[in-house]
């Protein structure tokens, strides 16, 4: 964000279907590991879809107390968990920092479905006097950032983001706006979901948008895939604590990357297909590049939307070719809903997370089950094993229903 103040990663925080911490999360990623598999939380034979990635052997009871997580969705929980790793990962302490300028911003895509399904079932089946007062603030998605700021008596800006599938994006680009343009010195910022439930795997399943590859699901998730046939649902968190430089510094601060770019666009197209040859993908990706006033031949990874959709993964192989032109070629590409499927609102936060490691270790994860190459998905897609490589900058991109487009850019604090 040139020309403002500069905006650094000093924490991180994630759960996903194949890992629930950080570290683990990122050993699984490294090393292709797949958490897709047959649906467990419930029955889900009568669905066109029976499988996800489950973050299956999380337990909120880490962090939370019994009765906070009786009166939280399952998401809400998932955030928090994410959250009080990524601060406790930052080293912040707060008897030496200011709270009124430490502030949270984490959203979702959709929210507490489990708590609204069920309690509607509870409404038709028992009444209304049967329904928890906690209903609403249990299931509402501000609810992550009011639940971690109350928890660590954070009085910055309190808010949330909900953009669909660019929710996690948008939430850390919208925070490091805000220190950026001084509102606050440190965001907790990104995503997260929990969003697979009946009526969600019905709804996109009815939509057409979800493999039905039931029978094997280990290699459902294919993007850029000849025959990829959609994505699969994942849940899990992903956030991250962002500072001033200049706090980062002060406090002598373990720095990550520098978050150096954002941008944002609209399609303006379809409220779920993207548009013709990713031009919205592309003036987002060029905006970002824009904003971390950096030339396109010093990006060497993007870590893709890649959802594994026939139109999605070609729109953003196009979206590339536009804005890298003949760099395109050298840029690696991968997707990490390879291996945990499609998070929804957490796919940003989790994605930028993953892509913040790299950098930090100068490795990228690579895209798995790319077994025939769709021809006209001709990247280098860094197909089945990870790369150590150099890594100046990256893109993580997400782009999400009614066309709303999502890019960061992050910078190694070396380059």
């Amino acid at each position: 964000m040139h020309g403002l103040r500069k905006v650094v990663v000093t924490g991180l925080g994630c759960i996903s279907p194949v890992g629930n911490d950080l570290d683990s999360t990122w050993t699984g990623l490294t090393s292709g590991q797949n958490g897709i598999n047959t649906v467990s939380h419930f029955d889900a034979s009568d669905l066109p879809t029976q499988i996800a990635g489950e973050a299956n052997g999380f337990d909120p009871e880490t962090r939370l107390g019994a009765k906070e997580i009786r009166r939280m969705d399952r998401f809400i929980q998932l955030g928090l968990c994410a959250g009080l790793e990524a601060f406790e990962d930052s080293g912040i302490d707060l008897e030496r920092v200011d709270r009124n300028q430490i502030g949270v911003l984490i959203g979702a895509g959709i929210g507490g479905l489990d708590t609204i399904e069920s309690t509607t079932r509870l409404l038709a089946e028992k009444g209304p006097r049967k329904v928890s007062p906690f209903y609403i603030p249990s299931s509402i998605i501000n609810m992550v950032s009011g639940n971690l700021s109350i928890m660590l008596g954070l009085r910055g800006p309190n808010l949330a983001v909900v953009t669909a599938c660019t929710t996690g994006t948008h939430a850390i680009g919208e925070a490091a706006r805000m220190i950026a343009l001084g509102d606050a010195e440190v965001m907790i910022a990104g995503g997260t979901e929990a969003p697979i439930t009946p009526t969600s795997l019905a709804g996109f399943a009815a939509a057409k948008a979800l493999s039905r590859r039931n029978d094997d699901p280990t290699v459902a998730s294919r993007p850029w895939d000849l025959e990829r046939d959609g994505f699969v649902m994942g849940e899990g968190a992903g956030v991250m604590v962002l500072e001033s430089e200049a706090h980062a510094k002060k406090r002598r601060s373990r720095i990550y990357a520098e978050l150096s770019g954002y941008g944002v666009s609209g399609d303006a197209h379809h409220m779920t297909q993207p548009a013709p040859g990713g031009e919205g993908a592309a003036r987002c990706m060029t905006s970002a590049l824009r904003s971390a006033s950096i030339s396109t031949d010093t990006i060497d990874y993007v870590n893709a939307h890649g959802t594994s959709t026939p139109l999605g993964d070609l729109a953003e192989t196009l979206a590339l070719k536009t804005v890298f032109r003949e760099h395109a070629g050298q840029i690696m590409v991968s997707s990490t809903k390879s291996m945990i499927g499609h998070l929804l609102g957490a796919a940003g936060g989790v994605e930028a997370v993953a892509t913040v490691k790299s950098i930090f270790h100068q490795i990228i994860p690579p895209t798995i089950n790319l077994h025939k190459p769709d021809p006209e998905c001709d990247l280098d897609y860094v197909p089945h094993a990870s790369r150590e490589v150099v890594i100046r900058s990256a893109l993580s991109n997400s782009f999400g229903f009614g066309g709303t487009n999502g890019t960061l850019v992050f910078s190694s604090i070396t380059s």
